[in-house]
Parts: C-alpha cells; sequence; structure tokens
C-alpha cells in the first residue's frame, strides 16, 4: 500500500527552497553592489582632489 502524501512536509521543503533561492539572490545582489563601490573608489578619489587652478590671463 502507497503512503498518503504529507502536505505539510511537501509545503515545508517548497517554502525552505524559495528562502534559500532568496537569500543567493540577495547575497548576489549585495556582491554586485560592492563590487560596484569598489570600482567607483578610485574615480571618487580622483575627483576629490582639486585641480590645479589656471591663471587668468585677462586679469
Amino acid at each position: 500500500m502507497a503512503f498518503k502524501p504529507n502536505y505539510k512536509q511537501q509545503r515545508n521543503e517548497r517554502a525552505r527552497a524559495k528562502e534559500e533561492k532568496k537569500q543567493k539572490k540577495l547575497q548576489l545582489k549585495q556582491q554586485r553592489r560592492e563590487e560596484a563601490a569598489a570600482g567607483r573608489k578610485p574615480e571618487d578619489e580622483a575627483e576629490s582632489v582639486p585641480a590645479p587652478e589656471a591663471k587668468d590671463s585677462a586679469a
């Protein structure tokens, strides 16, 4: 005789898989943000250094 399906167990497995997928997606998104931020930092530092001012020839 076959066993009766355990719907609560099946639902818990689906919920666990869904949560695991969600966490992986968030982790990947966070990693991409960090990589993008790391790529921007040298540009930000270069912009924060004041450029030498040109002398006005009209003055």
